[in-house]
């Protein structure tokens, strides 16, 4: 199957805590089907301190599953689904509410 949500992709959260809140893919499981969102679905890490660094509370992402996510239209700003073209022999993903490509 294609992947619709790649790393970098500007995401918004459909459902959950965040819902609304919108972040940057910094990692994909295709695997598991999760993601890795900058500043979404944060929770706190209790670190000790060891070789030199400083222990304390820590904020890191937690990996979210895909299907409740969905692509930021470039043109709009709205959640939008994902298609595929093809376009000069290449496939490539386009926003269905504006129809922009979405890969260069």
């Amino acid at each position: 199957m294609a992947a619709k949500l790649r790393k970098g992709d500007r995401v918004s959260v459909l459902c959950g805590s965040d819902k609304g809140r919108m972040g940057l893919i910094l990692e994909v499981d295709k695997k598991r089907g999760r993601a890795l969102v900058d500043g979404i679905n944060q929770v706190t890490k209790h670190v000790k301190p060891s070789g030199g660094e400083k222990g304390g509370r820590r904020q890191q992402p937690m990996p979210i599953d895909l299907s409740n996510l969905a692509l930021v239209d470039p043109q709009s700003g709205r959640p939008t689904r994902v298609g595929f073209r093809i376009e000069d022999g290449k496939k490539t993903r386009f926003a269905k509410i504006s129809g922009v490509a979405i890969d260069d």
